[in-house]
């Protein structure tokens, strides 16, 4: 928690102003995932309730970075999309977060990464495994 917490706060200071590691996090979702997406995907994907996901949804389309639209072939169902200006923003956030990706790539370097992966594989897997139970 604290790596994560550390992390996190270091990351937010250098996203654009006004974007949130949760928000980014959604914009990147859709450059690394998917272009389209419904909001309970998303909320399963990022494992957080439909009431936050929905919550960051709103968030991002007041700031134009998303556009929701109804699901013409579901009467409740919304359908998300990352906008131009979306990707723009995340584009940048990626651009004002490399200088600090690279000074990290230096003091751990690729080889020491690497003989972390396979352990920290197996205890995702065990993770999200977990939950289902």
């Amino acid at each position: 928690n604290i790596i994560s917490q550390l992390s996190n706060g270091i990351f937010e200071q250098n996203l654009p102003a006004g974007l949130t590691v949760s928000q980014f996090s959604v914009l990147n979702w859709f450059i690394r995932v998917d272009n389209v997406a419904t909001p309970g995907r998303l909320s399963t994907a990022f494992q957080v309730t439909k009431g936050a996901m929905t919550n960051t949804l709103k968030k991002l389309h007041e700031k134009k970075l998303i556009s929701i639209t109804p699901d013409p072939n579901s009467g409740r169902s919304k359908i998300v999309r990352l906008t131009k200006k979306g990707q723009g923003v995340r584009d940048s956030a990626i651009a004002g977060i490399s200088p600090l990706l690279e000074e990290f790539a230096q003091s751990f370097p690729n080889s020491d990464i690497k003989k972390q992966i396979k352990t920290i594989k197996k205890v995702r897997k065990y993770l999200d495994d977990y939950r289902y139970q």
